[in-house]
């Protein structure tokens, strides 16, 4: 791929990325607003549900797109490329449409026994014919990442967002004063409206595209192209839908418990709804900025591994762990340092703030885990993630049941910080092994945490009294600005950030 390819694609990527996030995040804030944290808990156990229904019908399938068109591609077999795109697309329409089958004929049994409230059922009904649109979509985005293209992605998801929030703005004022469950029913209608709109623009763009890849070139019948799409797809699908199941067990349980350590159920919902359906969100929105890392990188890590080329390969992850490290550890410090004026700038709320305290320290262990996991696949070694993934839910739903009834969220907090800490560690272990990498402590690790604790530590004794009398937004803004240049300033200093960082790596051969 061309340099301004590359850089145009990682311009539009991390901009598309950072106005879906701030526009979803802005969303999230006025409907929590209208519908309260009993809402928001309510709409995350939904969701909960129907994920699983999402892992059934999605999982590998966009990495199977990925890795089979590369493959094509890199053999210079277009035609090859376009059949196995088309095999992919329909075992994800297949799958979606079993899993749209199944979550809306057991909808009502699914409320009543696993979320323990029947508003539940309508919202799961409607939500049920997404599913196979999701599915031939996510074939797609796999398709137009393989080829290096982010534009058709970008204008999908743009699109998609957009008509979400026209149509959940609208039909929440009629939703709302019929109540809770009315409410959520109204976001599902949005999401099942703009998933089935996005992916039909999706379609068009790859119908085009496929008429401009293939211009003239001779067709060819995909080799094995059934026996190769099946041994990426089950693996992943079967690990993830485990994993999947386990997770919504997990999320099931802790308003159960909740409810049992502080004896209401709508209070369990609130506090649920408050870290899950708020609070998460907002940790999880910069995350954006290293979506776009994996996004592009992933086509070169798995390129890079099938050709054998060692030293390009440990060169992209190597950038990967330092820029991922770098951008999140000064993040967890920001977000830990701003954590109150954030819960009173977004939802008026100090339990909030709160719960974003807590989960501070934790943004480095997720963002690297999320991002490790992702390079894991990439390499083959989606075996791997996968027990780890199956060790880490079965312990925390065995520590959920034992510490939630008794210490309430405060427990539930102690059990997140106990599971990234683990899963991270196993996940970041497995990647030095197959990569045959060696760990760099201070540079990947220490040195940007002591950097950003030096910088916290001097806002807070310097710049925050400045600000404090200024209204919670500007405090956060020059904090924030203060902290980040201190930051870049010193891990250039120390020599933690290198310009080779932001240099794209040439593809060569070389020895281990």
């Amino acid at each position: 791929m061309k340099k301004n390819g590359y850089l145009f694609n990682a311009v539009l990527l991390t901009a598309t990325s950072l106005i879906l996030r701030a526009a979803g995040m802005v969303f999230r804030v006025v409907v929590a607003g209208q519908v309260g944290a009993e809402g928001m808990g309510l709409h995350q156990l939904i969701f909960t549900v129907y994920q699983l229904f999402v892992t059934l019908a999605t999982a590998g399938v966009p990495i199977a797109a990925t890795r089979l068109v590369t493959e094509e591609l890199a053999a210079n077999r277009p035609g090859a490329a376009a059949g196995a795109l088309r095999r992919t697309v329909l075992l994800g329409l297949c799958l979606g449409l079993a899993g749209a089958l199944v979550q809306a004929g057991f909808a009502g049994v699914m409320s009543r026994w696993w979320l323990g409230d029947l508003r539940a059922a309508p919202s799961l009904r409607i939500l049920a014919p997404s599913l196979p649109f999701m599915a031939m979509a996510a074939a797609l985005r796999g398709y137009f990442l393989a080829r290096r293209r982010a534009a058709p992605n970008a204008v999908s998801q743009l699109f998609e967002q957009a008509l979400r929030i026209w149509v959940v703005l609208e039909l929440l004022k009629y939703a709302l004063p019929h109540g809770i469950g009315w409410a959520c029913a109204a976001m599902c209608v949005g999401n099942t409206v703009s998933e089935a709109a996005s992916c039909l623009l999706m379609a068009l763009c790859t119908a085009r595209d496929l008429r401009r890849m293939r211009g003239g070139a001779p067709t060819a019948r995909p080799d094995n192209i059934s026996h190769r799409l099946y041994e990426i797809v089950w693996p992943i699908s079967a690990g993830r839908l485990l994993s999947s199941a386990l997770r919504t067990a997990e999320n099931v349980m802790v308003p159960a418990c909740l409810t049992i350590a502080c004896a209401s159920r709508a209070v369990a919902l609130e506090q649920y709804g408050a870290l899950k359906g708020m609070a998460m969100p907002v940790v999880f929105f910069p995350f954006s900025l290293l979506g776009t890392l994996a996004t592009l990188l992933t086509p070169e890590i798995t390129e890079a591994h099938l050709k054998g080329h060692e030293r390009t390969l440990r060169r992209l992850v190597g950038r990967v762990i330092v820029i991922t490290n770098l951008i999140s550890i000064l993040l967890g410090g920001l977000f830990t340092l701003l954590a109150h004026p954030l819960g009173i700038a977004l939802y008026q709320s100090e339990e909030i703030g709160l719960y974003l305290a807590v989960l501070g320290p934790l943004m480095p262990l997720m963002y690297l885990e999320s991002m490790v996991d992702g390079i894991l696949k990439g390499l083959n070694e989606q075996m791997a993630s996968f027990k780890y993934s199956v060790w880490d839910s079965a312990l925390r739903i065995g520590l959920i049941a034992f510490l939630v009834p008794q210490t309430g969220m405060w427990g539930f907090l102690g059990v997140m910080v106990f599971s990234n800490l683990l899963t991270s560690l196993l996940n970041f272990r497995r990647l030095l092994v197959v990569t045959e990498m060696k760990l760099q402590l201070w540079r990947w690790f220490t040195g940007p945490a002591l950097c950003a604790a030096a910088c916290c530590a001097a806002a807070r004794k310097w710049v925050w009294p400045l600000a404090e009398q200024q209204p919670a937004w500007v405090l956060i803004g020059v904090v924030a600005a203060a902290v980040t240049a201190g930051y870049l300033l010193l891990v250039l200093v120390c020599g933690i950030l290198r310009p080779d960082d932001l240099r794209k790596v040439k593809n060569s051969a070389g020895s281990k």
